[in-house]
């Protein structure tokens, strides 16, 4: 099959426009003939001359190298411009070498009729393109989906023209936009009319029989998304967005691939602004640990960390694969960046070689992501938990300490508040433990509390997402149970911001916002996924061991109003005697088995009163 690469494409341009302003200086002539004596012979000059220096000027600004089937106000300004030249200098030249045979009138009139024919010629092709699109894939007009456009600016008419000028948008009828600013109220962009504002959503949804809505607002809060995903919770219509331009940028994928929307996209927030200033004069040039790194916390913390050029990033963790898999992304992603990543095959329980290895690669600052964290299997487990979080943790803030490390943070959960099971009193107590080892040496020690992380490993979200594919049910093991959620990206810049403002000692608290009930998450997802409750059922499985019906960050106790940063709070949590606090850490060695948890719990919540 004949493939029109490029070169063919120019070559193709090149010869219709020639042939047009051929077609434009003879039409010119035959009606100028009655009216105007001009001998042929100043016709073919006058054609010659004119296709020659369209050519100079055409190339000159790039009238042939354009995209013709998303031709626009550019590309007819660009031709204007080549013509208006072009007939400029024909009217110098033919002026001083054919004077006797030389008409200014004839000149005009061929310059507005090639003006005329390229312009429409390429106007004629858009319409082509985008009618074949738009009704050469589909010949069943019932089998196009009836869509709204949700934003009529510059990101609406872009994503418009994109459906319009794409084979893979030929299933797509934009029937209009949903605008809420009054002066775009029934105006028409692109030819489709603004209907109205996004409160009339469900009710255009309806009269219009609408398929598909899709936001095209790239500045779109996600809060005002969710205002629009509520708004048609009870329109059959499926919702989604248009990809960022940063992904269009990038090739990863093209404008008219519209991009679903993820429960995250719900119930994540506006991104933090982050004090870089300050987290660039602690990170820029240093040494940094990370234990956990092949985490989902842990590997963002490396990601957000390669952005202001250390040094070295160690990355330790007990899981081959994982640390293997973070290595490789940031090696590959940051190759432009002189950053000496480590890879540390290592166990937080292993004190000899926490040890040995902070005293080889002196950090600077140590991120302490390394925990175990599910709450059930603690509950199962808790000698296990016991030696990781309680004893991992005092190994490497000892370790920390003896090396003189500037700055320890330690990743804790809002599990570590009023704490009824395993996991979360582990993690009270290691958090004792860090703002205890506070009271001497160099080394600031602090801790830093947040919630659930959206999509992490050991999210619900995860879970339900698989119990979707299988076409369910998915289970809630309380339909009362609300828990708070966080982007993982969010809740590392807030751990790295965190880390700059700590002066020692500090419990840092981060505002997870409005909690969020589990049953609403699984409804969403549900959505989301194309089905409905009828579809896929939801079903309560009964609390698991451990769990809570609800989770807190803080007790009322502990609740400090000041927001040191951005949704960052110091919690009014006292130091504990570490005297005290390693006395019992050390005596969890000869509990027995059965009693291990109650110690454990019964500790943590006595430390709390």
């Amino acid at each position: 099959m004949f493939a029109l690469t490029r070169r063919r494409k120019i070559a193709i341009l090149v010869v219709v426009d020639c042939i047009l302003i051929a077609i434009a200086n003879l039409l010119a002539y035959v009606f100028m003939k009655p009216f105007v004596p001009i001998s042929e012979k100043f016709v073919f000059l006058s054609t010659l001359l004119s296709i020659g220096l369209y050519l100079v000027f055409g190339f000159t600004f790039h009238v042939f190298t354009r995209i013709n089937r998303y031709t626009n106000l550019r590309e007819m300004i660009a031709i204007f411009l080549a013509t208006t030249f072009q007939s400029l200098v024909s009217l110098i030249v033919l002026s001083f070498f054919a004077d006797h045979l030389f008409s200014r009138r004839l000149e005009l009139f061929t310059y507005i009729l090639a003006t005329f024919l390229i312009i429409s010629s390429r106007l004629i092709w858009r319409l082509f393109v985008e009618w074949r699109n738009m009704r050469g894939t589909n010949q069943d007009i019932n089998e196009e989906k009836r869509t709204l456009i949700v934003g009529a600016g510059e990101g609406g008419r872009i994503l418009l023209n994109s459906f319009l000028g794409s084979k893979t948008a030929g299933d797509i009828d934009v029937i209009g936009f949903v605008d809420d600013d009054p002066n775009k109220q029934k105006i028409y962009l692109s030819g489709r009319r603004v209907l109205g504002k996004v409160r009339d959503l469900p009710e255009l949804v309806r009269q219009n029989n609408i398929d598909m809505v899709t936001i095209a607002i790239p500045s779109l809060q996600r809060k005002k998304l969710r205002e629009i995903f509520q708004l048609l919770e009870s329109s059959e219509v499926k919702v989604n967005t248009m990809p960022s331009m940063e992904e269009v940028a990038a090739g990863k994928v093209s404008l008219s691939r519209l991009k679903e929307i993820d429960v995250v996209d719900l119930l994540g927030r506006e991104e933090v602004t982050l004090d870089i200033a300050s987290i660039k004069d602690q990170l820029t040039g240093k040494t940094i640990l990370v234990t956990g790194a092949g985490g989902s916390i842990g590997s963002e913390i490396c990601r957000q960390v390669s952005n202001f050029n250390p040094k070295r990033i160690l990355l330790l963790g007990h899981g081959e694969n994982s640390i293997y898999q973070i290595h490789r992304e940031l090696t590959t992603k940051y190759k432009d960046k002189i950053i000496d990543y480590v890879p540390i095959i290592a166990d937080v329980q292993d004190r000899k070689l926490i040890f040995e290895l902070m005293e080889r690669y002196q950090p600077d600052i140590v991120y302490h992501a390394a925990a175990h964290k599910h709450v059930p299997l603690m509950e199962y487990n808790p000698r296990e938990s016991v030696k990781n979080n309680v004893f991992g943790t005092k190994n490497v803030a000892e370790a920390a300490k003896a090396n003189n490390v500037k700055n320890f943070v330690m990743i804790s959960t809002d599990k570590a508040n009023n704490p009824p099971n395993v996991m979360g009193s582990t993690k009270r107590i290691a958090e004792m433990i860090v703002t205890s080892l506070n009271e001497t040496g160099k080394t600031k020690f602090s801790a830093v509390r947040f919630g659930n992380v959206l999509g992490s490993r050991g999210s619900v979200i995860p879970l339900f997402r698989e119990q979707i594919a299988k076409g369910g049910p998915v289970t809630v093991t309380d339909f009362r149970m609300t828990r708070y959620f966080m982007t993982i990206p969010e809740a590392s810049r807030l751990v790295i911001q965190s880390g700059a403002l700590a002066k020692g000692g500090e419990i840092f608290v981060l505002d997870m916002g409005e909690p969020v009930k589990i049953l609403d998450l699984a409804k969403n997802m549900i959505r989301l996924s194309g089905y409905s409750e009828d579809d896929i059922k939801i079903v309560e499985a009964g609390i698991r061991p451990g769990e809570k019906l609800y989770e807190e960050l803080m007790l009322d106790k502990e609740r400090n109003d000041e927001e040191v940063y951005e949704k960052i709070f110091v919690g009014n949590i006292k130091g504990f005697d570490l005297e005290h606090v390693m006395t019992f850490v050390q005596s969890l060695a000869n509990v027995d088995d059965k009693e291990l948890a109650k110690e454990v719990v019964a500790f943590a919540n006595a430390s709390s009163k």
